[in-house]
């Protein structure tokens, strides 16, 4: 299948094992370039560089070509190529010839059809293989476990190296620096077969064909149809059963049951007025609404001759005040930030928040935060 590929990347896997049909609805709509995917490509071809000299490989330097370049990605990169240089030296400590491959293309297509992708770390060695991959995006935070991007290039680089190394592990980080976070998961390749066989094989067979039953949940969020899906429709619609109840009248079991899918059902309500936005400025008439100019700021068409002109009337235009820790931390760099100012900054303790009980963060002292706000209110 000549499109298979791009039916079924790994980067996809969650969704389309989760609803297979998805796949090929995907495929057929056009892709929409972000700043955020350029913001991560930039990342990726500067990481790839530093990498790779560390190895003492001969390689351009690609920082001047980059779209998108900042402090922050300068140190974000540095502390990736860093971490696998460190993870290169441990494997060493029990491999004397680890390979160390960096954006290699896997083939994983014994289970998914036309199925390949470029991983951006393998080391292979005795006993253990591992996969590193370089996440550059701040807003959704990635775990390594039962990751179904990181299982695809697992199996595509045992499909290389299995037979070459006594290979019994495999060990999936995610190295995620704009949020402070490293998740590594480890399964045995016996473990990551039996997954491949049973859950993800018969998935990719489905979604190859466009079968399959589709499925709403959390795995719709980088879906490029979720505004117009009829099945996330009826996902966030069975809400409409409680008949916006007041909270006192509702059961336990009915008010988590919508706090379970409360999240959803306010990012598919922004999805479906963004949809029929866009729908609407591309020509379609709606029968009951309309486009209009939204309200917006005045704002200085020349902030320049702005500040020259109340300069030469005596007065100060400019306000005065110190850069908030984010603006600092790119103004500085994150290593002179942290030289210069970590004994200055705290970190307050968060506002109580209401999660899942499959939220890995340990649960609050809430008798200590009554007691501290308490405090406060004294």
């Amino acid at each position: 299948m000549a499109d298979a590929h791009a039916v079924l990347s790994a980067s996809s896997s969650k969704m389309w094992i989760a609803c297979p049909p998805a796949a090929r609805l995907n495929a057929a709509a056009a892709d929409i370039s972000s700043e955020y995917a350029q913001q991560g490509s930039s990342a990726h071809q500067l990481a790839e560089f530093k990498v790779k000299h560390s190895l003492g490989c001969n390689v351009q330097d690609p920082t001047e070509s980059l779209t998108y370049f900042d402090n922050e990605m300068a140190d974000c990169t540095d502390s990736y190529a860093l971490y696998v240089t460190e993870q290169i030296e441990k494997t060493k400590q029990h491999c004397k010839d680890p390979i160390v491959l960096i954006e290699q293309r896997v083939d994983f297509s014994k289970w998914v059809p036309g199925g390949f992708g470029t991983a951006d770390a393998i080391i292979v060695s005795d006993n253990v293989l591992t996969i590193i991959d370089l996440k550059y995006g701040l807003g959704v935070l990635v775990d390594a476990e039962k990751n179904s991007q990181m299982m695809c290039y697992a199996l595509g680089a045992l499909q290389l190296f299995d037979g070459i190394y006594d290979i019994e592990n495999v060990s999936m980080t995610i190295f995620q620096p704009r949020r402070e976070h490293i998740s590594t998961h480890e399964v045995s390749k016996k473990e990551l077969f039996d997954w491949a066989d049973t859950i993800l094989k018969p998935a990719a067979q489905l979604a190859s064909k466009g079968e399959g039953e589709f499925k709403a949940g959390e795995h719709c969020r980088f879906c490029k149809v979720k505004a117009a899906c009829r099945k996330r429709a009826e996902y966030n619609l069975e809400l409409a059963q409680y008949d916006f109840k007041m909270p006192d009248t509702l059961e336990d079991d009915e008010v988590e049951i919508i706090l379970s899918k409360v999240d959803d059902l306010i990012s598919w309500g922004t999805d479906i007025k963004e949809y029929a936005l866009q729908q609407a400025l591309n020509g379609k008439e709606w029968k009951d609404w309309k486009v209009v100019e939204g309200r917006s700021n005045r704002k200085y068409t020349d902030e320049t001759l702005v500040a020259d002109t109340v300069k030469n009337a005596g007065f100060d235009p400019y306000e005065h005040k110190v850069l908030g820790i984010t603006a600092m931390t790119k103004l500085l760099g994150k290593a002179k930030f942290e030289n210069l100012l970590s004994g200055f900054v705290e970190k307050p303790k968060g506002k109580p928040t209401l999660v899942p009980m499959s939220d890995k963060r340990p649960s609050m002292n809430k008798a200590a935060y009554a007691a501290e706000d308490f405090k406060e209110e004294i």
